[in-house]
């Protein structure tokens, strides 16, 4: 018996490999890497093993601790959101592969504020004195998405 999986669980295995990705990923930097450290890659990588129980660039990281639920529930609500809008348009496949690495990147750091209180962040962008701040596999996917969202709007068809 053949079973063919249908497009809306392409897009669950998609968002399950970045999640799976980014979890192994963040387990092998606590693993290997001493916090808040920077281990020079080259010119203008470094890993640097820090927890961020902020959102994005570090923003509510000093709140006192209530950020970490308020994010929680904020990762899980946008989760559900995102998982509503990617059954309803698995036909358009550059918008359901957005919302795929959107989903995957979303519940990976909701599982880190759930286990550690904190998003695990590791990969240092630089160049000299300027530094990206600190991110993870999950942010990477869901900057991609975001990115793919945008374009797949622009270049939609006009009607």
């Amino acid at each position: 018996m053949r079973t063919t999986l249908t497009p809306l669980h392409r897009y669950l295995i998609i968002a399950s490999t970045v999640l799976v990705l980014d979890q192994v990923t963040k387990i092998a930097a606590q693993i290997y890497l001493p916090i808040a450290s920077p281990v020079v890659i080259n010119s203008y990588l470094n890993w640097f093993l820090i927890f961020n129980p902020g959102a994005a660039f570090s923003f509510l990281s000093q709140a006192g601790g209530w950020q970490r639920w308020f994010f929680t529930i904020l990762g899980i609500a946008a989760s559900i959101v995102i998982l509503w809008f990617l059954r309803r348009n698995t036909a358009d496949q550059k918008l359901s592969w957005a919302l795929s690495l959107i989903l995957g990147g979303a519940i990976g750091n909701v599982l880190d504020r759930i286990f550690y209180g904190a998003v695990v962040d590791f990969i240092d962008v630089h160049y000299e004195t300027w530094h990206w701040p600190a991110f993870n596999v999950a942010d990477s996917a869901i900057s991609v998405g975001a990115v793919l969202i945008v374009w797949s709007e622009l270049t939609r068809p006009k009607i």
